[in-house]
C-alpha cells in the first residue's frame, strides 16, 4: 500500500503496556453457576462470552476522559501504519457520506494488550478485533495479526488493512441505523434467524471495506499490485467454514456468524469492483 504520503488520524489511543489478563478467565468471585448463565446467554443472543462475563461481573466501565488524556498516540512503525489506515476511512466516508447529504462522525481506535476496558464489558485478546457501537470504538489488539501470519499464513499490509476497513464498516452500519434494525430483528427471531442475519451483517463490513478500497484507490491511489489478492486472502482465511475446519476439525453452518470464505470473498470483491455503497444489500440479496 502507498502510505507514506497518508497523514495519520488524530482518533487513535494506544493502550499497548497497559497491562489486563488475557483469555477467559473466571476470578473476581464469577461462579460456576454464573458462567453457565453467561454462556447461555452469550449463545441465543450472539454476543461474546467474555463481553457477557464483564457485564455480570461489574467490569468495563467506559473509560474517562481524564485517563484518556493521558494516553499518547501509537508511535511505533505498526501503530503509525494503523493510524494512516484509520485516517484514510475517514476521508473515504467523510467523502461517500457528503455526496448522500449525511455527516459521518468519526469512530476511535483503541490499541491494546490483553484486555481492556470497553463501553461493551471487557475486551480481550480472543475476541479478536471488534467493533462497540456503544462508544463508537474499533478494538484490537495487534496479537491478532500475528495469529493471521501464523496460523492462517496471511500476510502483506493490506490484508492488515482488510481487518481495520471491516470494523470501520460496522461503524458505518452503526451510523446508518443497520445495526439497531438488525438487532432488534433478531431479539424476534430463532436461533438460526439470528445467526443468519449475524452472518448478513459482516458480510455487508467486508462489502462496505471494499467500497473504502475502491474509492481510496481511486482518489489517492493507495493500492499496489497484489494488494487486492492480500485482501481476498484475508478474507477467505478467516471465513467461518475455513476457522471451524481448522480448530475443531468439522463445519456446523448453521453456527456461522460471519459467513463462510466464499461469501466473505464475493462480498469483499463486490464491494472492490462497484465501489458503491449499494450494491451491499446483504440483507435483500443471496449471500451466496
Amino acid at each position: 500500500m502507498r502510505l507514506e504520503d497518508q497523514r495519520e488520524s488524530d482518533n487513535i489511543e494506544d493502550r499497548r503496556g497497559e497491562g489486563g489478563r488475557s483469555g477467559f478467565g473466571i476470578g473476581r468471585g464469577v461462579g460456576v453457576g454464573t458462567l453457565l448463565v453467561v454462556l447461555a446467554a452469550s449463545y441465543f443472543l450472539g454476543i461474546d462470552p467474555s463481553v457477557m462475563l464483564s457485564l455480570f461481573t461489574g467490569g468495563g466501565p467506559p473509560v474517562s476522559q481524564s485517563t484518556q488524556a493521558q494516553r499518547s498516540a501509537p508511535d511505533d512503525a505498526m501503530g503509525t501504519f494503523i493510524s494512516k489506515v484509520l485516517a484514510d476511512t475517514e476521508d473515504t466516508w467523510r467523502e461517500i457520506f457528503q455526496q448522500s447529504g449525511r455527516q459521518y462522525r468519526d469512530p476511535k481506535l483503541v490499541l491494546f494488550t490483553g484486555a481492556t476496558p470497553t463501553a461493551c464489558g471487557t475486551g480481550q485478546t480472543a475476541t479478536g478485533p471488534f467493533y462497540c457501537p456503544l462508544d463508537q470504538t474499533i478494538y484490537i489488539d495487534l496479537a491478532f495479526y500475528q495469529e493471521l501470519r501464523e496460523r492462517f499464513q496471511v500476510r502483506g499490509d493490506f490484508a492488515q488493512a482488510y481487518v481495520i476497513a471491516h470494523e470501520v464498516g460496522h461503524h458505518v452500519q452503526n451510523l446508518l441505523g443497520i445495526m439497531d434494525e438488525v438487532q432488534a430483528a433478531r431479539s424476534r427471531s430463532s436461533e438460526a434467524q439470528a445467526n443468519a442475519m449475524s452472518v448478513r451483517l459482516e458480510l455487508q463490513a467486508d462489502c462496505l471495506a471494499g467500497v473504502w478500497a475502491s474509492h481510496a484507490d481511486r482518489t489517492r491511489n493507495i493500492l499496489e499490485t497484489g494488494d487486492i489478492e492480500e485482501g481476498l486472502t484475508a478474507a477467505s482465511a478467516i471465513g467461518d467454514d475455513r476457522v471451524q475446519q481448522q480448530m475443531q476439525g468439522y463445519i456446523v453452518p448453521d453456527s456461522f456468524t460471519h459467513g463462510s470464505s466464499a461469501q466473505r470473498v464475493t462480498w469483499f470483491r463486490r464491494g472492490i469492483e462497484s465501489g458503491d455503497i449499494r450494491q451491499c444489500n446483504t440483507f435483500e440479496t443471496r449471500p451466496h
